[in-house]
C-alpha cells in the first residue's frame, strides 16, 4: 500500500474520472492519504475578451465544489485546485507534497500524442514516483 496517493483530476470526458479513484482507493488503503489536484490552465490573454464578466471565478468555485464533493467521498482525501500547465504544474505539486503514487487518467492517444505528448505521458516520463495511469 501506498503511504500518499495522488490523483489529478481532469473533468474532460475522455478521461475516466472514476477508475482513478477507484483505484486510488485500493492502492491508498485503509491507512493512505488520497490528494485529488485539478490544475487550472491560464486562459489565453487574446480569449479573456471573450469571456462574460466574472466567468474564471465562478468556474474556479464550481471545480473548487466538485473537487470537494469527490475527496468527500474517500477516505481520508484532500482537495486541491491550483492554476498552470497541467503537466509541469502537477509533477511540481508532487515534487512539493512528496507522494509516493500518482495515478493518472488518460484517453486513447492518437497521432497528435505520439508528436506533442499528453499530461499522462509527461508525468509518467518524469515523475520521481511510482505512476499508475488509467485508460
Amino acid at each position: 500500500m501506498y503511504k500518499h496517493v495522488l490523483v489529478p483530476v481532469s473533468f474532460d470526458n475522455e478521461r475516466d474520472g472514476a477508475g482513478a479513484l477507484a483505484a486510488a482507493k485500493l492502492l491508498a488503503g485503509d491507512s493512505g492519504k488520497i490528494s485529488l489536484l485539478h490544475v487550472i490552465e491560464q486562459v489565453p490573454s487574446y480569449a479573456i475578451s471573450y469571456l462574460p464578466s466574472g466567468y474564471q471565478s465562478e468556474a474556479r468555485k464550481a471545480i473548487e465544489a466538485e473537487l470537494s464533493s469527490m475527496a468527500a467521498a474517500l477516505p481520508n482525501a484532500d482537495s486541491f485546485v491550483v492554476e498552470g500547465h497541467s503537466g509541469r504544474t502537477i509533477l511540481d505539486w508532487a515534487e512539493a507534497q512528496g507522494p509516493d503514487c500518482i495515478v493518472i487518467a488518460s484517453h486513447r492517444p492518437g497521432m497528435q500524442d505520439l508528436l506533442l505528448g499528453s499530461t499522462a505521458a509527461k508525468v509518467v516520463r518524469h515523475a520521481t514516483c511510482a505512476v499508475h495511469v488509467i485508460r
